[in-house]
């Protein structure tokens, strides 16, 4: 039995929009909660940055978000191989961009350390609004992964909670580790 492609009559741009909320509907969120909490650990570990310290927070925060997000991919493809399914171009695609909220996750707090002397922050204040928004972010992340799978108000409470958990924790550290 073959399968035929019918288009609806407004044609491929509609195809490609209803593609787009089809892959929005089936959207993992796992990477975006995983790369905040990423984010928020480099952050906690730069307590000694160099001689430009914000040019070298935001490289960080983006490289290691790009680094993770290589490594995921590998392991997705690896995983898949050892499935014994084949690896082509869409597959490959697909992995990419099913792993991408990794990167993106690094992209709120790097923008919060770069903007930060606009806001009269120094060094150690950049440090402390970036490790702020990763945790904000996490929280996000969580929270709309919950709303995603029609979860209820409480179920989005409790995953917001242990997010924020989390997030504390790793905020914890950086006080139990005077950076």
């Amino acid at each position: 039995m073959s399968r035929t492609r019918t288009r609806t009559r407004a044609g491929p741009a509609t195809d490609r929009r209803a593609r787009r909320a089809e892959r929005r509907v089936h959207a993992d969120y796992t990477g975006g909660v995983y790369g905040s909490m990423l984010a928020a650990s480099v952050v906690l570990g730069a307590g000694s940055l160099g001689s430009f310290p914000r040019t070298e927070l935001v490289l960080l925060l983006l490289l290691t978000g790009v680094v993770f997000w290589i490594a995921h991919v590998h392991a997705q493809l690896f995983g898949a191989r050892l499935a014994q399914r084949t690896l082509d171009r869409r597959v490959v695609l697909h992995v990419c961009r099913d792993e991408w909220p990794i990167v993106k996750a690094a992209l709120p707090p790097a923008a919060a350390v770069a903007f930060s002397p606009l806001l009269g922050l120094d060094v150690r204040g950049a440090l402390w609004l970036a490790l702020a928004v990763a945790v904000a972010e996490q929280v996000g992340w969580s929270v709309a992964a919950a709303h995603r799978t029609g979860a209820s108000r409480r179920l989005m409470a409790a995953t917001a909670s242990v997010n924020l958990l989390l997030g504390l924790l790793i905020i914890s550290f950086k006080f139990v580790l005077k950076h």
